[in-house]
C-alpha cells in the first residue's frame, strides 16, 4: 500500500471563507491522519469500544474490520486493532456501532459479502455477522453470521422500545434484479436477542423500493423513524404497533412528492434541523446537492407542513458518497457536510461544509478540497469531549482515514 504525502501527522485545512452579513462562525478544521494505509474504506461507524469513555472510530475496510483506540489528544496516534478479517470471499461493506445494554461500550454488526452484480445466488451474495467481543477488545471478535439478503449494503441499529433494538439491513438491490429492475429490496431489522448466537427475530421493513443506496434513522420522543432514499425517491417508515409501517399520511406524501422530482433517484439522504428539512445527493453516486423543506415530524401535535420547495445547494461533485448534518459551528440550525470521491471538472476529490448565509442561501466552504480526500464515508462526532461536533471520514482512492478536528471556541 502507497504512503501518501498527505500522511503527516496534523495538517492546517485550507478553509478559504470569510464572515458573513451577520457575523456567523467560519469554519475552522485542522486535519489528523489516523491511518494512511487502508484499502477503501467502505463504512466507518464511531462508539467507545472499549469503556473508557472516548469516542473510538471503527472502519469496515475491504478485508478486515478495524477499530482505532482514542488517545485522548489531538497530537497523538490512534493505535489500530482488528476485530476481524476475511469474513466472506468477497469485500466487507459496512458497520453499526451502538451500546445497546447500557454498559458503555458498542456492540457491533457488519456487513459483508459485497458483489452488487450477483443478485440471485445469496451463497455469492451478502453477508450480515453480529461480533461478540472478547474480554480484551484488541483481540479477535467472535463472528456469529445471521441471515441475509443478496447484495447487503448498509446498516444501521434502531431503537424499537424501551430496552429493545433492531438492526435494520438494507441491500442495493432485490432478489433477481438487473438494472434496478425486478422485484423490491426486502429491508429487515433484526431484533437483538439476549444471545447473540440465539435467533434473531426478523421485521420486514419494506419490500417495494430498488436501488436503496442509504438511509436514515432518528428516534424522536418515544417514537423512531426511519427515511430511505431509492430510485423512487425518498420513503418515510414508522416504527409503530410493533411493526414497520410507511408513514402515508398528507404531509408525509407531499414530502415524498417532493423527494421524487427532478433527477431520478437518491443517493445520500440525511434528516436536519429536527425534521424540518432533508439533505440529499440526487441521484445514487450523483454531482447534486439539495435541500427539501416540509418534512414529515413524529412530534405531537403535528404542525402544519409550511410551504414546500427544493433548493439546488451545488453541482460540483463526481461520485457524491458522503453526507452529514449537524451544528458544528454552534448557529443554532444545522449546516451539511458533504464529500465526494471522484477527481470532479476542477480535477478535486473533498469535503464541503454548507451553511446559511441567508434565507434560501447556503455557502460552502472547502474544508479538504485537493486530492487528499476521495471520500467513500464521513461520520460527524464529539471526539475530544468538547462539547462541538468533529468529523471523520474514509478515503477510497486515497487510502486513507483523516478526522477533521473542529477548532469551534
Amino acid at each position: 500500500m502507497k504512503n501518501y504525502p498527505f500522511a503527516c501527522l496534523i495538517i492546517l485545512a485550507s478553509v478559504l471563507a470569510q464572515l458573513d452579513s451577520v457575523g456567523q462562525s467560519t469554519p475552522d478544521f485542522k486535519i489528523q491522519v489516523v491511518d494512511s494505509q487502508i484499502s477503501i474504506g467502505y463504512g466507518l461507524a464511531i462508539g467507545d469500544v472499549d469503556g473508557d469513555r472516548k469516542a473510538d472510530i471503527l472502519l469496515a475496510d475491504q478485508k478486515e474490520i478495524v477499530w482505532y483506540k482514542n488517545p485522548g489528544d489531538k497530537t497523538s496516534p490512534w493505535k489500530r486493532y482488528v476485530m476481524a478479517a476475511n469474513l466472506t470471499p468477497q469485500d466487507n461493506v459496512c458497520i453499526a456501532a451502538r451500546d445497546l445494554n447500557g454498559d458503555g461500550r458498542v456492540e457491533v454488526a457488519v456487513g459483508a459479502g459485497w458483489n452488487p452484480s450477483e443478485t440471485s445466488d445469496s451463497t455469492k451474495s451478502g453477508a450480515v455477522f453480529y461480533l461478540i467481543r472478547p474480554q480484551d477488545p484488541t483481540q479477535r471478535w467472535e463472528p456469529v453470521r445471521l441471515p441475509h439478503e443478496v447484495t447487503t449494503h448498509r446498516m444501521r441499529w434502531a431503537k424499537v422500545g424501551a430496552d429493545s433494538y433492531q438492526l435494520v439491513v438494507a441491500p442495493l438491490h432485490g432478489l433477481g434484479n438487473k438494472d434496478g429492475k425486478g422485484r423490491g429490496v426486502r429491508i429487515w431489522g433484526y431484533t437483538f436477542p439476549k444471545n447473540p448466537k440465539g435467533i434473531w427475530n426478523q421485521h420486514l421493513v419494506d419490500s417495494t423500493l430498488h436501488l436503496t443506496h442509504n438511509f436514515d434513522v432518528w428516534e424522536d420522543g418515544n417514537a423512531t423513524g426511519m427515511i430511505v432514499a431509492s430510485k423512487e425517491g425518498g420513503q418515510i417508515f414508522r416504527w409503530q404497533k410493533n411493526k414497520w409501517q410507511p408513514v402515508d399520511d398528507e404531509s408525509a406524501s407531499n414530502t415524498l412528492d417532493i423527494l421524487n422530482k427532478g433527477v431520478s433517484g437518491i443517493g445520500e439522504i440525511r434528516r436536519m434541523d429536527n425534521g424540518q428539512r432533508i439533505a440529499t445527493i440526487q441521484p445514487m453516486h450523483g454531482n447534486l446537492l439539495q435541500i427539501e423543506t416540509g418534512f414529515y415530524s413524529f412530534r405531537e401535535p403535528r404542525k402544519p407542513v409550511d410551504e414546500k420547495e427544493i433548493t439546488l445547494i451545488t453541482d460540483i461533485f463526481n461520485q457524491g458518497h458522503a453526507l452529514v448534518c449537524g451544528d458544528f459551528l454552534g448557529l443554532g440550525s444545522d449546516q451539511i457536510v458533504a464529500g465526494w470521491r471522484n477527481p470532479n471538472a476542477g480535477g478535486k476529490v473533498g469535503v464541503r461544509l454548507f451553511k446559511q448565509k441567508e434565507p434560501g442561501n447556503m455557502e460552502g466552504y472547502p474544508l479538504d478540497d485537493s486530492v487528499s480526500m476521495a471520500c467513500e464515508d464521513m461520520q460527524a462526532a464529539d471526539l475530544d469531549g468538547d462539547g462541538d461536533l468533529d468529523l471523520i471520514a474514509s478515503g477510497r482512492s486515497t487510502h486513507n482515514v483523516l478526522i477533521y478536528w473542529n477548532g469551534l471556541k
